[in-house]
Parts: C-alpha cells; structure tokens; sequence
C-alpha cells in the first residue's frame, strides 16, 4: 500500500510496469499523431494531455487564429471519444447546453408526458468554443457538469458518464464582444494554458500544410476505458512529503491574507490568491507530467513547471499591479524566484 498517496496500490509490480509502459506509448502516440495536424506548441499539447490524464478540465486562451479550435478537435480525435461542439454566443442559453425537456403526446391515447433531450454536454470532449463570447449566465450552465459529472433540469438530476472533459477555448478578455469568466468557473479549470503566435520557421510549416491538396488526418489511439485507467495510474504515482508541502507552500504564498507566508510583493498586487483546489491540481499534475516523463515520482521541477498553468487563473491582481503593468505571469514568476525548492 501507497503511504505517500493514500491510495492503495493492488497491483503488482509487474503489472504497474506494464501499465507505466502503455501509458508512455499511449501519450506518445497521441502526441504523434496531433503534430500531423498542429505545428509546434509542445507545451500546450502537454497541458492538455495532462488534463485529459488528471481528469480535469483545459481552458485555453489565445488570440484567434492560433489553431485553439483545430487542437481540441485534433486531440479528441486521438483519444476515440464522443466529442460534441458547442459555439458561445451572446444569445445562446443555458438550455442550448444542458438540454430541456419536450412535451410529447402520444398519437394513439393522445397522452402527453414530459421527455428530456439531452444537450451537447453529454459527451465525452466537449469543446466549448470561445466561452467568454457568451454572458456568465451561460457560462455558469457548465458548473455542476464540470465538478460533479451532472447536469439539473427542472429538479431532475442526470448523470454524463466517465471520462468528460471541458477542453474551452477563450479570446482575451481586451477583445470586443468578451464577457470574463467568473471566478467561481475559472477555479474549475485544472489550467489556463496560453496559445502564443508560432515562430517564422513554424509557421511556414504551417502554410506547407495547410495550402495543398492533400488534409493530414490524425488516428485513433486509445479508448475512454483505457483513459480512466491512465487516471488511476496517475493517482497512484507518490509524491515525496517534501515535494508536497512545496506545492502547499508556493500555493499559500499567494494569498495576501495568509499568516507571513506570502511575501511583500503579493500583499501589493494580489487581491485573492489560489484556492485549496490549486494545490490538489498542481500535485495531481506534477503526477501526470512525472509519468508522461518517464519518471514514477514526482519532482519539484514537476511542481515549478506546471505553477504558471494551473495559478494564472486564480490569482486575482489589484488595481496596483495594471497602474505598473504587470500581468499573472509577472507575479508568478516573481514567486517562484522568491520561492525556491529546498534542497534535495
């Protein structure tokens, strides 16, 4: 039994081997076959992976036309899941995504009963394109699916079945016609990964790709069982006490609030700092990012990695910081030169 996790580990070795082994062969056939479709973006690519593995959800920010769309499309296809899209928009409601109920009168008793027809989050992907175009409202129709794996339509609770991921996609929050995510949905999200312009070499591949007769098509790799496999293999990774009270530590120095844990460049810039839940998330992904690296433990540079994904969304800057211009980045990479890893 695993001391280090809490989890109980019924495998034998050799079987946790094998399952190491797939897992490494799965993610890097994934990885393949993604890249026959998108060009560069290594580090994105990971983050969603790790999303998919962790069980958790991707946001994905980036201006348009930075492949946003074309990825979470390309991925799902990998992963031989039913995936389902669903266009933000400023008229769209709550029940566009969620689903309704329909009168139905039956043409022999003429009897008419109440029948539920599922929305497009009864999937396994779902693509939730460019969220923030659409009012909080809305946005906030994705909540409960994307913490307790349900949905509520008229005081009935209907359960989406194993694995389900909301992999979002969202313009800046300076661009017209944008409405922020609230904050309460933002700490929904394992991370908030950003999609940055390709380089000149990248982008010529791109044009390469892109302009002739001939559509790369990526390939199917492995199956929604064998993923929430993969998810418990990830849970039983350990995680040293001193690797996980770093992440505990990075995570409570962002807190201005917090009893002397947070330095003074915090207190002037943060309003609020991350929740518990980013703590849980940055271990939990550290767990994934050490496997998808051929290691069965989990480093302090798995936690120093993945802090920028999984706190920009979740440290909230004051008015301090816009009057010097800086961003979440800034401060986080501030912290992570405040707080450096003790020793090995």
């Amino acid at each position: 039994m695993s001391t280090l996790t809490g989890v109980p580990v019924l495998l034998d070795p050799a079987e946790v081997k094998t399952r190491v082994k797939r897992f490494q062969d799965v993610q890097a056939a994934i990885k393949r076959e993604v890249h026959k479709v998108i060009i560069g973006q290594e580090q994105v690519i990971e983050n969603v992976l790790i999303s998919l593995f962790v069980g958790g959800h991707c946001l994905l920010t980036g201006l348009p036309g930075t492949a946003k769309t074309l990825l979470v499309r390309t991925i799902s296809r990998t992963l031989g899941l039913k995936f389902n899209r669903i266009q933000f928009t400023p008229d769209l409601m709550p029940s566009d995504i969620t689903g309704t109920d329909i009168i139905e009168e039956d043409p022999g008793t003429g009897h008419r009963t109440w029948t539920f027809v599922a929305g497009p989050i009864f999937s396994n992907v779902l693509l939730a394109d460019e969220i923030n175009r659409t009012p909080p409202k809305t946005q906030s129709a994705l909540l409960e699916a994307m913490q307790e794996l349900s949905c509520t339509v008229r005081g009935h609770q209907y359960r989406i079945d194993p694995p389900f991921f909301v992999l979002a996609t969202q313009n800046p929050i300076e661009l017209e016609g944008t409405y922020p995510l609230p904050e309460a949905q933002l700490d929904r999200f394992l991370f908030n990964t950003v999609l940055d312009y390709l380089t000149a070499d990248d982008e010529l591949k791109v044009i390469d790709l892109t302009t002739t007769t001939t559509q790369a098509q990526a390939e199917v790799v492995t199956s929604a069982e064998e993923i929430l496999e993969f998810q418990q293999l990830v849970r039983m990774t350990p995680v040293a006490e001193s690797v996980g009270r770093y992440a505990v530590e990075l995570v409570r120095a962002t807190r201005p609030m917090s009893n002397g844990d947070a330095p003074d460049f915090i207190k002037r810039y943060v309003n609020f700092g991350a929740s518990v839940r980013a703590a849980q998330f940055l271990v939990l992904a550290g767990k994934a990012r050490a496997l998808m690296h051929g290691r069965f433990h989990v480093s302090f540079e798995d936690i120093r990695a993945l802090a920028n994904s999984v706190l920009r969304h979740r440290v909230l800057l004051n008015f301090h910081a816009e009057s010097d211009r800086l961003n979440a980045d800034d401060v986080i990479r501030r912290l992570l030169e405040f707080k450096t890893p003790p020793r090995e």
